[in-house]
């Protein structure tokens, strides 16, 4: 069963973690961060990397998230920071006004989409000229890893193959993105691979606990309870050490600009 984003008890999936220093020195390595004055962060989710572009010194962030009840939570979860809005909307349709932001993020997001073309056009017509547009997501390539202490999801595929032909079948291929950002009209296209680290365990029970509650995983909502728990033994007899896990997650980032 796919994570229903706007059950109420899936609010607060995608609050807990922060972004890390890893990924902000990625973005701020490829585009001029001084530059950007107001950003929309469209699927926003919980308003983690929200946060983060504020932190790296954008003057002011729109969420826009199609779940309600993730835009809740984002709210909750950026209450006391300045500078920071949450709008409803899809990233087809944002209902944002046009021409207006400097930049355009679309993380982990056009995995959840079967028509780019839409979607693109929807963060050209939000950019001002010379705007950017930074996508990051997995390619089916990133997804076939091997599990490892660190690559803590490829051992989700290696236990459920099946998990491995659904996690595929929704991810684009770095030539359909790049081809579709070409249809609409973006130029200066550019790919990159980023580890970036997840989160930082300072014991193994922590993630495990994580795991069991399937926490900003949507691909743990197709496995059953029984199915879950057989996940967390067998990442648990992996995984050797007790303490201080570091996950990291291969992606793929594509950087263009509006002109």
């Amino acid at each position: 069963m796919a994570i229903d984003f706007h059950d109420k008890k899936n609010r607060f999936t995608y609050t807990n973690r922060f972004a890390d220093e890893s990924w902000m020195n990625t973005i701020q390595s490829l585009i001029p961060i001084e530059k950007i004055h107001h950003a929309v962060d469209v699927g926003c989710g919980g308003g983690i990397y929200s946060k983060a572009l504020l932190e790296m010194g954008v003057d002011f962030v729109t969420g826009v998230d199609f779940s309600k009840e993730s835009l809740q939570g984002a709210k909750e979860n950026c209450k006391q920071i300045p500078n920071i809005s949450f709008s409803y909307g899809s990233a087809l349709h944002t209902g944002l006004q046009g021409e207006q932001f400097n930049l355009v993020l679309e993380r982990a997001l056009i995995h959840h989409l079967t028509d780019l073309q839409a979607c693109f056009r929807e963060a050209l017509r939000l950019l001002k000229e010379n705007g950017y547009f930074i996508i990051q997501d997995r390619t089916p390539e990133d997804c076939m890893l091997q599990g490892n202490e660190t690559h803590i999801r490829g051992y989700f595929f290696e236990l459920f193959p099946r998990l491995q032909e659904i996690e595929t079948q929704r991810r684009h291929s770095s030539k359909s993105v790049i081809n579709n950002l070409k249809c609409v009209g973006f130029k200066d296209i550019k790919e990159y691979t980023l580890w970036e680290t997840r989160k930082v365990y300072d014991k193994k029970k922590q993630l495990l606990k994580e795991l069991s509650e399937r926490t900003g995983r949507s691909i743990l909502h197709e496995l059953n309870n029984k199915e879950l728990q057989l996940l967390q033994r067998y990442i648990d007899t992996s995984i050797k050490s007790d303490n201080n896990i570091v996950e990291q997650d291969r992606w793929t980032i594509w950087t263009a600009v509006k002109k």
